[in-house]
């Protein structure tokens, strides 16, 4: 049985092409769309989405590939690019009602709410992103040693057919040891919630090794066509990360500046589950941003 969030509604909508989505859905008020990372599901935000429901509107999906939502296979490039699958979430969105609304993402789903933000600016009225660079930027940044923190980046670019096998093979062992190696407080994922990304996960191998493919492809070109044109998030942005900057040597605040005009950087002392460590400050950070 699927987890999901408690007191919330968890149905199915459609995205874009046809694919559906499992989306937990309460509240009432505002919009606002929260997109989970890897390797979980729209679980993860059921601290902050119980915290926000109050005042607004909480629509949290699985991402195509992840979770309960469908998986098509990945038989173009297009099928897992983060054009794609920001076209499910403002489809999505109108499914319930909302030709605008809020957008916070992390990590995988970060990256989907900033090509959301690109390019679907008339729609999204304010920007969350939680612990990443853009793509373009990612690959930019590492380098060298330091790069081995981001190798499941470099395992996951391979052709198909042996990033898949690897990974299918020892599911569990790969999958567990973000959840492990990536947690500054180990305590804020209860052993059931663990099991849950564990059990999804390894049901999802392939369209995730697809996401994250697409990342090493069709996602930089539409980056490097957007940096080319000159394109920025034309909305108010909120970006909380651990610092990244100082341990991979760049100007993460920068990097950031350069796409958000508007933006409010903070960091976290947080891990990279941070929704789940640090929900406080989370839910605050996001309520800081909606009222800009």
């Amino acid at each position: 049985m699927t987890l999901t969030i408690p007191g919330f509604e968890h149905i199915r909508l459609p995205g874009a092409d046809g694919v559906e989505l499992a989306t937990a859905v309460g509240g009432s008020g505002s919009p606002v769309v929260l997109l989970h990372g890897f390797p979980q599901t729209h679980l993860m935000w059921r601290h902050v989405a119980e915290r926000l429901a109050d005042e607004h509107t909480v629509i949290c999906p699985d991402l195509r590939g992840y979770g309960a939502s469908d998986k098509p296979a990945a038989t173009d490039p297009d099928a897992y690019a983060k054009r794609t699958m920001a076209a499910d979430v403002v489809t999505l969105a109108a499914a319930l009602g909302h030709e605008r609304f809020a957008l916070v993402g992390h990590d995988r789903g970060a990256l989907v709410a900033f090509r959301a933000g690109l390019d679907h600016s008339e729609t999204i009225t304010h920007l969350g992103i939680l612990d990443i660079v853009p793509t373009l930027d990612m690959w930019n940044v590492l380098h060298g040693a330091s790069a081995a923190v981001g190798y499941h980046l470099f395992l996951m670019a391979q052709p198909p057919g042996l990033p898949e096998a690897m990974i299918a093979n020892s599911a569990d062992a790969f999958f567990g040891s973000f959840l492990d190696a990536w947690a500054n407080d180990p305590t804020a994922m209860a052993e059931e919630v663990r099991a849950e990304y564990l059990r999804a996960s390894a049901a999802a191998v392939a369209s995730i090794v697809a996401d994250y493919r697409a990342s090493a492809g069709i996602d930089v070109m539409h980056d490097q066509a957007d940096l080319d044109a000159g394109s920025q998030l034309a909305m108010p942005v909120t970006v909380v990360q651990q610092d990244w900057g100082a341990q991979l040597g760049y100007d993460a605040a920068g990097v950031w500046k350069a796409w958000a005009p508007d933006l409010d950087h903070r960091l976290t002392r947080a891990g990279h589950f941070m929704a789940e460590e640090a929900p406080d400050e989370i839910a605050a950070a996001i309520q800081d941003l909606l009222a800009r």
